[in-house]
């Protein structure tokens, strides 16, 4: 038996919005959507990938280098020669890459993973989280914690209305919601934290998110600020790399801390261990595969998250999407998060998925279960059929 892949399509949708967080505003987003068709095993499957928001799509990088290597590739199969294998997919697609700079490539290289493990899912005739939990000797674990994230600047949003916002996602059954800050004065901030506390009460817990905003002056400022709050977590006070400042800030806040949503491979993973003073006992990671090379690169991250001591379930990842989810419940990670409003189709859960105590249940669907979404399986049947 053979598998190779036979064809790779892009294109860039845009998922405009005039909200925004601290750095940066939605309103001219982009992101790339794709389809990877392989055969193996005598089967035939269709994949889709999309990369996460707040990265604009990869359609260049994708149809200059990453896809041709790919179609160019030949024969990919596994050791059982009935499915393809996804590493070496990846070492084809990575082919002729120095190391290091790891930017925008690792989104168009996630963004191609993601559908190269739909496609090899589906010829499995699996659900992907089986499949992982599978290939990792695990159970899987089909109960997965998920947060709403919203709380963005929005032009004329007063506090009623960000109450309003907060509410509506614990009627949906979510348990914990997030807010962004510093897109505002630490005074504004505070009263807007103190809204939403009032707001959900002892129903559910609020994280906020600085998106890197802060030097460490303004940082510690905050964290003061934010100690005397019960915050789920306070995330990404300043910027991803300044692992000097995040070590920091510990001293300064010793509630939990978030960050790792923009740091793309497993290289960076470690030095935010080794050197950002992260406490295993309370803070949470946020890698998020779409971002940083795929799964396959994922699987490196969870490796020297190991080696560090640090369990999978202090893994939260950002993004919102199925991919993540099914690592979530596949590979025993904490939750993940959910944009319940914003960056549709891409966001959100097959239809009929509901929250409940904070957690969904994942659908027996085969692959990443987009399929199960009518919404966004009319965008990517659209592009697999052109």
């Amino acid at each position: 038996m053979s598998a190779r892949i036979i064809d790779v399509r892009e294109i860039t949708k845009p998922i405009a919005s005039p909200i925004r967080n601290a750095y940066i505003d939605f309103s001219k987003m982009t992101a790339s959507l794709v389809a990877v068709t392989i055969k193996a095993g005598g089967k035939r499957a269709t994949g889709y990938g999309f990369n996460s928001n707040g990265r604009y799509g990869q359609g260049g990088l994708i149809r200059e280098r990453f896809a041709p290597r790919l179609l160019e590739a030949g024969e990919l199969a596994d050791v059982t020669g009935e499915n393809l294998d996804p590493d070496k997919a990846w070492a084809a697609m990575m082919n002729n890459e120095k190391p290091g700079g790891h930017g925008e490539r690792s989104v168009a290289v996630g963004t191609l993973d993601m559908a190269i493990w739909d496609a090899v899912a589906k010829i499995a005739d699996k659900p992907l989280f089986r499949l992982l939990a599978e290939r990792h000797g695990r159970e899987a674990n089909r109960r997965v914690f998920v947060y709403a994230a919203g709380g963005y600047y929005y032009p004329g949003k007063d506090l009623a209305m960000l109450r309003a916002e907060m509410r509506r996602y614990l009627d949906r059954g979510y348990t914990v919601v997030k807010m962004k800050i510093g897109g505002d004065s630490l005074v504004q901030d505070a009263k807007r934290i103190e809204a939403v506390l009032s707001e959900i009460g002892s129903d559910a817990q609020l994280a906020v998110d600085a998106n890197g905003r802060f030097g460490l002056e303004t940082a510690i400022a905050y964290a003061k600020m934010l100690r005397d709050y019960p915050l789920f977590w306070y995330e990404e006070a300043g910027d991803p790399l300044d692992y000097a400042l995040q070590a920091a800030l510990a001293e300064f806040y010793p509630g939990a801390m978030a960050t790792g949503e923009n740091l793309f491979s497993h290289q960076d993973a470690r030095n935010l261990l080794r050197y950002g003073g992260m406490r295993s006992d309370r803070d949470w990671l946020q890698f998020d595969c779409a971002l940083s090379y795929g799964l396959c690169e994922y699987q490196r991250t969870l490796r020297e998250l190991s080696i560090a001591g640090w369990s999978p379930s202090r893994c939260i990842p950002h993004g919102g999407h199925q991919m993540s989810l099914n690592i979530a419940a596949g590979l025993g990670l904490g939750g993940n998060e959910s944009y319940p409003d914003l960056f549709q189709p891409y966001g959100g859960f097959p239809d009929g998925v509901r929250v409940e105590a904070g957690h969904i249940v994942m659908p027996e669907l085969p692959g990443i279960g987009f399929e199960g979404k009518s919404d966004l399986y009319a965008e990517m049947k659209a592009l697999s059929a052109t």
